[in-house]
């Protein structure tokens, strides 16, 4: 395995990118303390990015909007605007691009390069370049943080190092003592959980995971994402293993008003029929749903497993089936917060195989014919003007063009 002598990679992460978007975009919520919010009108929800005004004040994501306002009295409450962070996210990636192209987008704020011969001998003119260019051509309140070192991982954990507009650079001749100042549970790849297994194995910084050998952490991993990691914090150069698509899946923060089970049904129905069009969009089956609700107090959730479709009726017939179930576990008048749907157990179109122990299959496929015809329709029209059952979006619409860290929404994703 190679051990690059000299800087290879570039990682970029944006500063509270939906926050700064909206603050480069609206002049009157510059430079001042901002949440993003699921929906007009605030009520029991929660802030789902915050501005670096925001941050520095105190305030969390994920963070109650009452809580937040006893913190930060000054906050100001922001509607979420999926299209235009997606817009934005475009606009910055092909800024970036024109200056080192983008080897993969990571997230919806995150992004990563690899370095040719002459970047890597000046990775602070490059960091300079990238900067100057999205400050001049999108805007000066978009501002992110960029990390150099000799492989993703360790670039990705240096991008963090001094945020926000940051800059850190960890040549191979410098490491590992940079490394040794992240604490333990800010390295990619350890969780809370893996906190713990590392303790009991009394391992509690990241000096001591470092001085451990492959194998061992092989073995306190469980398999060999251990040992991968191991030789990227030791700077080796790694390829990610590809990752197949695992599901397809949305989930809805509701209003106030509309957390009945009666009006999180609606929804769920919404969210499941999106689900379905980007399953088949990617060419997918699935042979598995799974429904999931949460309320201030507890949860709920149950799968159910399927014949090999991809057809809406198909899909609305089994949620239908979660809901009964769901409805009698849980009280009537039970207040839903939030609720999704995920469709799991996927397989290639081109793969499937008729299910001959269903006696159905002329009937699924006269469904898939109609499903087919009402995606043409939608995707003629660029709306939802056809669907099984009523389309009725809630408060602030959105269902499947949701904000997103980790998938960057298409334009199908907001009919």
């Amino acid at each position: 395995m190679r051990k690059p002598t000299t800087i290879e990679h570039l990682y970029l992460d944006f500063d509270g990118f939906f926050a700064s978007v909206e603050q480069q975009l609206n002049p009157r919520l510059r430079n001042r303390p901002i949440g993003v919010i699921p929906y007009e009108g605030g009520g029991r929800t929660c802030i789902i990015a915050a501005s670096r005004e925001a941050k520095a004040a105190g305030i969390k994501n994920i963070m109650m909007v009452d809580e937040a306002r006893r913190i930060c009295p000054d906050l100001v409450l922001v509607p979420q605007q999926p299209a235009m962070y997606r817009r934005a996210h475009n606009a910055l990636v092909a800024e970036i691009d024109s200056v080192v192209p983008v080897d993969v987008v990571k997230s919806i704020d995150e992004l990563a390069c690899q370095l040719d011969g002459e970047q890597h001998e000046n990775p602070e003119r490059v960091a300079a370049t990238i900067k100057r260019a999205i400050a001049r051509n999108v805007g000066p309140f978009i501002t992110c943080s960029i990390g150099f070192a000799a492989n993703r991982h360790l670039a990705k954990i240096a991008c963090k190092v001094n945020k926000p507009d940051g800059l850190t650079i960890w040549h191979p001749a410098s490491m590992p003592e940079p490394l040794f100042a992240i604490p333990l549970e800010d390295i990619p790849g350890v969780g809370k959980r893996m906190v713990k297994r590392l303790a009991q194995a009394r391992i509690g910084s990241t000096r001591q995971l470092y001085e451990t050998q492959p194998k061992q952490m092989r073995a306190l991993w469980r398999n060999v994402t251990g040992e991968r990691l191991w030789y990227a914090l030791h700077g080796y150069s790694i390829t990610a293993p590809g990752t197949g698509r695992g599901m397809f899946g949305h989930a809805r923060v509701l209003p106030p008003d509309q957390r009945r089970l009666d009006d999180a049904e609606l929804i769920s129905r919404l969210l499941l029929t999106k689900a379905a069009r980007r399953m088949r969009r990617a060419g997918f089956y699935c042979a598995g749903i799974w429904l999931w609700i949460r309320s201030y107090d507890q949860g709920w959730s149950e799968q159910r497993r399927l014949a090999i479709v991809n057809d809406d009726c198909a899909l609305l017939r089994a949620l239908s089936n979660l809901w009964a179930r769901l409805r009698s576990e849980v009280p009537a008048s039970l207040r839903i917060m939030r609720v999704g749907v995920t469709l799991f157990d996927l397989s290639p179109a081109s793969q499937r195989q008729l299910d001959w122990l269903e006696s159905d299959d002329a009937d699924r496929q006269r469904w898939e014919r109609v499903g087919e015809a009402i995606d043409a329709l939608n995707t003629r029209y660029a709306s939802t003007v056809v669907s099984i059952g009523p389309w009725q979006p809630p408060k602030g619409g959105n269902v499947g063009g949701k904000i997103a860290f980790t998938r960057i929404p298409s334009a199908e994703d907001f009919w």
